[in-house]
């Protein structure tokens, strides 16, 4: 994600103390230990809130279930509560407490029946370190509500990115580095309207078009958001992920594979935001042939990147705009139909935007991808915006770079400049090309082809003058190699070697 170093706070404290808990666990199974933690602590927290309010009304509705889920909160058990866990944090079975709340939790709210983790109890998990990071939740240092959930929110994402750096090469199965997840955001401005993502990982996507809403003053109960994620762990993570952001989302009856099992077969979207993965081979092609979503050409068993992209058009409202993440090759492949395919999608005026990404975005491959932005209501009849952006971005760790948020909002503003027909093109850095130039190009998409190379600013000084000066360096370079060579002849003759 970017990290932000200016305001960690809670959340590097929690991700410091649940670090020491690990112990000999693996990241991939102790993720969902923390993360299912961080759960439990908000939907507690919520509770708590709407318990004390209704206290105070006097009614008695307080343990009435109903009273919670009309508004959205989950109704959480007297032995789940967080007060009842903060007492046992000490105790040496404080895992069969905790795994027993989830348990309880989910029989009284059937939204997260099977996706909690129950895995507190298991001996590797040292329950004095587990007591501790409890402790560390049950002192939060802000006694206002809201900023406490806000928090806890942060922590999530937090520890989401911080497990996606540790996992490394697997991390791509539930983690999409929110620089880029922003600049797909930005750029597509989901305010309203039905939101999409059919490979949506720990739902990255949905949580910031939701940040997107609220720092527009929008509502989010504007966006109806839909998603599909085909691994349960990681199906289960997006759940909590979008429950403690307040988002009420249609992921699906359960965790499926988009291709052959999809759960929103009649959805257009508005607005379809997506990471599949990379170059996916063997992803069952050869048994879609004849699928309706092929409209453009049947993609190829061998690597599903075509497949992915035609799947969102076929999702598409009439007005709908995608903002999705591909590998490079995507742009210029011939092979396998890959380019007929594209040159088709090219021709029906689909792409209003190309933007080449740096490397080393991803915690799980090095490897350049590029952002593809698909609009059926394009301002820009017959022509496509190109961003060559692959020099942006600054290493934060020795193997990660991301992006800043000034380089965003320049990509973003690029972007909406083309839109409104005001976009002054940059060499090196922005073109715009009508379907005539892509043809001459044979319908390959790579920015780089169309944006030129970037101008060498103009230091001020004449060719003359820097000729002078490259010849008289030239002139020593050439005596210093004559003496060099001097000295080499004398010391061999001295040995004996005379050339």
């Amino acid at each position: 994600m970017p990290i932000n170093k200016g305001n960690l706070g809670f959340e590097k404290n929690i991700w410091s103390a649940a670090d020491k808990l690990r112990g000999n666990v693996d990241a991939s199974e102790y993720k969902h230990v923390v993360l299912g933690l961080i759960f439990l602590k908000y939907i507690s927290d919520s509770f708590e809130g709407k318990y004390n309010e209704l206290v105070k009304e006097g009614a008695g509705f307080e343990e009435e279930r109903d009273e919670y889920l009309a508004q959205n909160i989950f109704y959480v058990p007297e032995k789940a509560r967080w007060d009842y866990i903060a007492r046992h944090a000490n105790d040496q079975e404080i895992g069969q407490v905790i795994d027993k709340a989830m348990v309880e939790i989910e029989k009284e709210n059937i939204r997260l029946k099977g996706i909690l983790p129950k895995n507190f109890a298991r001996p590797e998990l040292d329950k004095r370190r587990l007591g501790e990071v409890v402790d560390l939740f049950t002192n939060m240092p802000l006694v206002d509500n809201k900023n406490k959930k806000d928090i806890i929110g942060r922590t999530y994402e937090y520890c989401l990115a911080m497990f996606a750096e540790q996992e490394g090469r697997r991390a791509g199965e539930f983690y999409t580095p929110s620089s880029i997840v922003k600049t797909l955001v930005e750029i597509l401005e989901p305010y309203n309207g039905r939101v999409y993502d059919p490979a949506c990982g720990a739902g990255g996507m949905f949580v910031q078009s939701a940040k997107f809403v609220e720092n527009h003053h929008g509502n989010i109960r504007d966006l109806s958001v839909y998603g599909q994620e085909a691994n349960p762990t990681t199906w289960k993570l997006a759940q909590m992920n979008l429950a403690i952001r307040g988002i009420e989302a249609d992921l699906g009856e359960t965790y499926a594979d988009t291709f052959f099992n999809n759960q929103h077969p009649t959805l257009r979207a508005d607005f379809i935001m997506a990471n599949p993965p990379f170059n996916m081979s063997d992803w069952g092609g050869d048994k879609l042939t004849d699928d309706k979503r092929w409209r453009y050409g049947t993609p190829p068993n061998g690597n599903a990147n075509f497949a992915w992209l035609q799947h969102m058009i076929y999702h598409l409202s009439p007005k709908g705009k995608i903002g999705m993440v591909l590998a490079n090759g995507s742009l210029s492949s011939q092979t396998s139909s890959e380019g007929e395919i594209r040159k088709s999608i090219i021709k029906d005026d689909l792409v209003e935007c190309i933007i080449a990404m740096p490397t080393q975005l991803f915690y799980s491959t090095g490897i350049p991808v590029s952002l593809w932005i698909l609009n059926r209501k394009k301002k820009q009849k017959e022509k496509t915006l190109f961003i060559d952006a692959r020099n942006m971005g600054e290493m934060v760790t020795r193997a990660h770079r991301d992006l800043k948020e000034e380089e965003i909002k320049t990509i973003s503003d690029t972007y909406k400049d083309f839109v409104k027909g005001e976009l002054e093109e940059v060499q090196g850095y922005s073109a715009v090309a009508d379907l005539e130039e892509i043809e001459k190009h044979d319908y390959v998409l790579t920015p780089g082809r169309y944006v030129g190379i970037e101008e060498e600013e103009d230091d001020g000084i004449s060719f003359e003058e820097k000729m002078e000066e490259l010849t008289a360096e030239l002139s020593g370079l050439f005596q210093e190699g004559n003496e060099l060579e001097q000295e080499i002849r004398e010391r061999l003759k001295v040995i004996g070697y005379d050339i």
